[in-house]
């Protein structure tokens, strides 16, 4: 894998992973072998992240069409987060199939740039990588997650389990209005 030099990203902005296409442009149909890198940074959602400086990286092809060039090949993300049950640390990669297309007039929301012969893998890259996080992992599939019974959330001044409960819970002062409701 290459990885492009960096272009000075602005904040908000993913770097820029620049492919020249200008040797398949000048024969519709050619195709081309695309392998590059993206360094992640600062991405992720609540509880799953991509670790900072990890490598996203993308092996595919670019092919030659009319009016631009199509992305096809698959990409290779890694993350780090907690089991939504039992809160253990995991890590994975999660693998991304790509076909996209670049045109020199894009049609906004379904095709890319195609700009001086070039594409910009970067923006893409970083698009797939966030929608390839997972929302709520797990460690197993059969996760119990905590064992309430072994371990009881408990509050001060509630009774522990085991222990004799009292004859009538405390009420809470706040809801004293309503015991003069008759419903």
């Amino acid at each position: 894998m290459t990885a492009d030099p960096v272009a000075g990203s602005d904040a908000g902005h993913p770097p820029a992973v620049i492919v020249s296409v200008t040797d398949i442009r000048r024969r519709p149909g050619s195709r081309m072998p695309v392998e590059r890198t993206l360094v992640a940074d600062g991405l992720g959602l609540t509880d799953v992240a991509i670790p900072d400086g990890a490598a996203i990286t993308f092996a595919g092809e670019l092919e030659s069409i009319h009016e631009g060039v199509v992305l096809t090949g698959s990409a290779e993300v890694p993350w780090t987060g907690e089991c939504r049950r039992c809160l253990k640390d995991l890590a994975g990669t999660a693998v991304i199939e790509i076909r996209e297309v670049y045109e020199t007039k894009p049609t906004d929301g379904e095709t890319w740039p195609l700009e001086h012969d070039q594409v910009d893998l970067g923006p893409l890259l970083h698009d797939i990588a966030l929608l390839a996080l997972p929302l709520a992992p797990l460690c197993t599939d059969d996760c119990l997650g905590p064992a309430p019974d072994a371990f009881p959330a408990t509050v001060e001044g509630d009774p522990v389990p085991g222990d004799e409960a009292p004859e009538e819970p405390v009420k809470d002062p706040r809801w004293a209005a309503l015991d003069d409701l008759d419903l």
